[in-house]
């Protein structure tokens, strides 16, 4: 048994500590936000925070994450009272087909939790891993920076979003396309099993083997 926190509530897991958390989420508490897309951590589509960062649920065992805070796309906002990413992807459309925006939006909300005054160049990089095979590249971009706009006006639903993802980003640089703030962090660089444990994970799959 292993207990993991998910947007902010505690469950007691019942699997194999070897098994991704993309599985958990989506198998054992239907959180169905986070893909199932290349199941090699190549994608992005599955991208979720650990402790307010981007990480990549389809290759990080459940074992790494005991009293690390895990946020899936539902754990930031809803329907009725969407975080100013959602609200901002909403707005601009950015969603074609929709499977990869989970990912984008969740990446995009690490990004701007460290930095909400973000360069065009600085949201190009942070969302590199994430792709998309639709082309709304350009709605997503303008779908980020209009999320940063709504939490530096002080948006109702940002300081709602930053708790959530258990990691509060300040207002740091001088301007939108000149930030010297902290550079966002990349835990899935640190959370990612070694080649050795890797290799233990079928690269393809449907569902883990129990």
């Amino acid at each position: 048994m292993i207990d993991l926190t998910v947007n902010g509530q505690t469950h007691g897991i019942d699997a194999d500590p070897d098994t991704p958390l993309l599985y958990v989420l989506r198998e054992d508490l239907q959180l169905n936000a986070a893909k199932f897309g290349c199941g090699l951590g190549q994608c992005g589509a599955c991208t979720v925070l650990v402790d307010g960062a981007p990480a990549l649920a389809c290759v990080i065992p459940i074992m790494l994450l005991a009293g690390k805070q895990i946020t899936t796309l539902e754990g930031i906002g809803t329907l009725e009272d969407p975080a100013p990413i959602q609200q901002a992807f909403m707005e601009e459309q950015a969603a074609q087909c929709g499977f990869c925006i989970a990912g984008m939006m969740m990446r995009a909300q690490a990004l701007l939790q460290a930095n909400p005054r973000a360069s065009d160049a600085e949201i190009r990089a942070h969302l590199q891993p994430n792709l998309c095979r639709c082309g709304t590249h350009l709605r997503i971009l303008r779908a980020v920076h209009r999320a940063a706009a709504l939490i530096l006006s002080g948006h109702p639903a940002a300081t709602h979003a930053a708790g959530a993802s258990g990691q509060a980003g300040g207002a740091a640089g001088p301007d939108r396309h000149g930030s010297d703030g902290p550079s966002p962090a990349a835990p899935e660089d640190r959370l990612r099993p070694d080649d050795r444990d890797l290799s233990r994970h079928p690269q393809q799959r449907e569902r883990p083997e129990r």
